[in-house]
């Protein structure tokens, strides 16, 4: 253990991994609650398409970071920081183990390995300008390639966003630390490739049992075509098919597609971090 600083567990992997039953049976045997490193279940409202658990699937066990924010509101990781930070001392506080769980790797590095995150101010004038400008994601590749791996490449709104900080500090983001405050256990869960892909399938066609598409025409009826609607995946795809672009299995098919890509993004992110044991208990309850 890291002398002086608070224990921290990290569960992380990419989507359809079982993060979330993983922490929550964790959280039972350690006394822990779960705070959330997604950057889709901060958004109330978006339900289905994010996999957000359910009360009843929580089991009674605190989560926090997740239904926060109106879906139109634009949510940095700086902002995350800040909140998940709340969380973290809060559980410590009540002399309880912080469990974080999640697959948004960027969250998670800004928040347990303290990237430095500058305070920027938007500046609108370089926003109009990134936004006339072609291969804005090839140009973040360029500046800060770690991060451009975790960011989807048509997802302009984050992309100009990161670009405008990159380029205001002169600096990437994911070089630029500041002191370690947790000590954190990393904890990775994955599955063989082909069984990963099958849980994907197999997820994205309960999510249309489950409603998925009425979910979708719900939020477009209320919130409009807001860039983080559009640029999620579940949604986007649906939009896609209500737009008449693609028939329902078409739409499906891009899910589960897209979402096996995203996974292999996540795994690609994960496996720089020396620090994850992959597939194991943490040592709290090897005791």
């Amino acid at each position: 253990m890291t002398e002086n600083l608070c224990k921290v567990i990290a569960v992380v992997g990419a989507t359809a991994s079982g993060k979330t039953s993983y922490a929550i049976d964790l959280a039972k045997k350690c006394n822990g609650e779960i705070v959330s490193a997604d950057s889709r279940l901060v958004y109330k409202d978006f339900n289905i398409a994010t996999a957000k658990p359910t009360l009843e699937e929580r089991q009674g066990i605190p989560h926090y970071m997740i239904d926060i924010v109106e879906p139109d509101f634009d949510y940095s990781v700086g902002h995350y920081v800040k909140d998940a930070k709340k969380c973290i001392e809060g559980i410590i506080s009540r002399n309880k183990t912080p469990i974080v769980v999640g697959g948004t790797g960027l969250y998670l590095n800004a928040l347990l390995m303290n990237y430095n995150l500058p305070d920027v101010k938007p500046n609108y004038e370089l926003r109009k300008q990134l936004e006339c400008s072609e291969n804005l994601y090839e140009r973040l590749c360029s500046l800060d390639s770690d991060l451009a791996k975790k960011i989807e490449p048509n997802d302009r709104k984050k992309i100009i966003r990161y670009l405008e900080v990159i380029i205001t500090t002169g600096k990437s983001i994911s070089n630029s630390k500041n002191e370690i405050e947790y000590d954190v256990e990393w904890i990775g869960l994955n599955f063989p490739r082909e069984e990963l892909y099958a849980r994907i399938n197999e997820r994205v066609d309960i999510m249309v049992k489950d409603g998925l598409v009425d979910e979708t025409k719900a939020l477009l009826d209320k919130y409009g075509r807001i860039g983080n609607l559009i640029n999620t995946i579940g949604y986007q795809e649906i939009i896609s098919y209500l737009d008449g672009e693609l028939n329902l299995d078409q739409a499906l098919d891009m899910l589960k597609q897209n979402t096996r890509r995203y996974a292999k993004r996540q795994l690609t992110w994960f496996r720089k971090n020396q620090n994850i044991n992959w597939n194991l208990y943490p040592d709290v309850l090897k005791k």
